[in-house]
């Protein structure tokens, strides 16, 4: 070939080379394509992809990987190969206690085994002690721990004010009950808070008793315990937002890219707001404001602000609580407790938190607000006591949709879930009862009943779209051990509690994605991984739908993505 040959043939392959550069560079680039795992989208129409591309922290396509590239793959694009792992929506947090997490970075963990290490008296006592000199504690100065969970507690010897006054005679200490619905405090602790003989237990309260006496003997539950919520330690702006990533971080270690605080008081509420204001949140926050607290939140933040976010950070509604823990023997039922009363009462069925005439007025406060009502009731009581007030309140329309969540629902009789679909009440379980609880169930509910708490299976059939939770700290935040709960319903000693309520892993995951997104109207943007929404995504190292059920509870999170910027990455 002569040279002048060769010269034209290399200007044509040059031309075309550049020619099919151009073509291939897309009208819409994406800034990343995942693909080479199983991507499971949540979406009925089309439940797994090959491939998925985000653009400016949304979903800009689903696909096959070959069309996804061909289509939005530029010289920019970042390609992200699964290498086998699974990807899946952030988990939408439906319940649990925001704040709370904020605090407990500073307080000592006394979970029950195997979240920690409080299996008796003296291992809770060990467990503050080391805390208290590893962060060099001086005297005087309060120390908190949570978790105590005296259900396990052997032989039935529980904490109380004399034990931790000998470990502790020069510090206040509070230790929180693992209900989140009272706590256990030594003598200066009780001082502190304002506790002494001549407190009044008041309605819906429990303070235990020294025997032969009237001196409070630790153990303060339910509306009792309110003076002590509303005394919270005061941050300063820096320990705000410094509080605020360490609580966050723990919510992003297991793949929850939206958090729910579960009833807000006005300080905590000023708390998360400034943190919000500050830019300091790396995940979305739904705050409740509790019915006690609503006037005075209101006059801070009318309720045109809320239901939409601002710094990542939402008021979703009003809390309202109706009864307290079945394990604290707080929650009410319309049979007695096998095992009698927290403080030896007989023919115990536990209490309202409030008289029903005020459970009546705060729903109808709600309803007038016309925004979402988070409602608190585990017994089968409580649910009737809301029925009650629903009826009451809402007699002209009671099927109108209201955006009602029953939270935790646990004791629900068979025969109240039609009720739910009936006045379109959202319940949101806590399968991981079956697991942390259920000896401490069997003890007080008997067999029948305890085979029933969280009937996710029966709510699933008859057409309700449950939603699963931690309420954390009551429970630790994992997000797989409460899928294996849902899904296996096995306790601490191996035994299924209610195998007829299992449900499959798909439905699990569905209470923790796009049916959460719909328990806070955000199924437009979260809970599915579809064109449009938000790029909220977690990977976990196998896929759920396929591992042995046993073994879901194993699987860790690799990485959680928020709005397609990685907000952890586990290394």
């Amino acid at each position: 070939m002569k040279t002048s040959q060769l010269k034209l043939m290399s200007a044509l392959i040059s031309s075309l080379l550049a020619m099919n550069c151009h073509a291939k560079e897309p009208a819409v680039s994406a800034d990343t394509i995942y693909s080479g795992g199983n991507i499971i989208t949540m979406n009925d129409a089309q439940p797994s992809v090959q491939a998925i591309a985000i653009k400016d922290g949304k979903i800009i396509a689903v696909g096959d990987t070959s069309t996804i590239n061909n289509t939005f793959k530029s010289q920019q694009t970042k390609l992200i190969d699964l290498e086998g792992k699974s990807l899946l929506p952030g988990f939408i947090d439906a319940h649990s206690h925001y704040f709370n997490s904020l605090q407990v970075a500073d307080q000592a963990q006394v979970y029950a085994p195997p979240s920690g290490t409080g299996k008796d008296v003296d291992s809770i006592l060990a467990t503050i002690k080391q805390y208290a000199d590893e962060h060099k504690i001086p005297k005087g100065e309060l120390i908190i721990a949570y978790g105590y969970d005296d259900t396990v507690m052997p032989n039935g010897r529980l904490l109380n004010r004399d034990d931790i006054d000998k470990v502790f005679p020069d510090n206040p200490v509070r230790i929180d009950h693992v209900s989140m619905h009272g706590t256990v405090m030594n003598s200066l602790a009780l001082k502190k808070y304002g506790y002494s003989d001549q407190t009044e237990t008041p309605a819906g309260g429990v303070i235990v008793r020294k025997e032969g006496t009237n001196e409070p003997f630790g153990l303060i539950m339910e509306t009792a315990y309110l003076p002590v919520l509303a005394q919270a330690e005061v941050m300063t702006p820096e320990e705000e937002i410094e509080a605020t990533k360490a609580g966050q971080k723990l919510y992003a270690q297991n793949g929850i890219t939206t958090a729910h605080e579960g009833a807000t008081h006005l300080n905590q509420f000023e708390t998360i707001k400034r943190a919000s204001d500050a830019n300091a949140n790396i995940i979305d926050v739904i705050v409740y404001p509790f019915i006690t607290d609503v006037d005075a939140i209101l006059a801070k933040y009318p309720v045109d602000k809320w239901l939409q976010y601002n710094n990542r950070l939402k008021v979703g509604g009003v809390k309202v609580t109706v009864d307290g823990s079945p394990q604290g023997r707080t929650a009410r039922f319309t049979t007695p407790y096998l095992a009698g009363g927290p403080a030896g009462e007989k023919n115990w069925m536990g209490e309202l938190t409030f008289p029903q005439d005020t459970i009546n007025k705060m729903v109808k406060k709600v309803y007038d607000l016309n925004v979402p009502l988070n409602l608190h009731a585990n017994g089968d009581g409580a649910i009737d006591a809301f029925f009650e007030a629903h009826q009451s309140v809402a007699k002209d329309d009671l099927t109108k949709d209201r955006d009602i969540t029953m939270i935790h629902a646990q004791f629900a009789r068979k025969d109240q879930l039609s009720k739910f679909k009936q006045y379109k009440i959202r319940p949101s379980f806590y399968t991981l009862h079956t697991y942390y609880f259920a000896d401490a169930h069997l003890k007080n509910r008997g067999k029948k009943q305890t085979d029933y708490i969280s009937p996710m299976r029966d709510a699933i059939d008859i057409g309700l779209h449950p939603t699963n939770h931690t309420d954390f700290v009551v429970a630790p935040l994992d997000q797989m051990m409460m899928l294996s709960s849902a899904v296996n319903r096995l306790s601490r000693s191996n035994q299924v509690i209610g195998e007829t309520q299992q449900i499959t892993p798909l439905e699990g995951l569905k209470a923790m994605t796009i049916w959460a997104a719909e328990q806070y109207n955000e199924e437009m943007n979260k809970g599915s991984l579809e064109v449009g929404k938000l790029a909220d995504m977690v990977i976990l190292d196998n896929n759920p739908l396929t591992i042995e059920p046993t073994k879901i509870k194993d699987i860790k999170i690799v990485e959680t993505i928020k709005e397609g910027k990685t907000i952890y990455l586990n290394q």
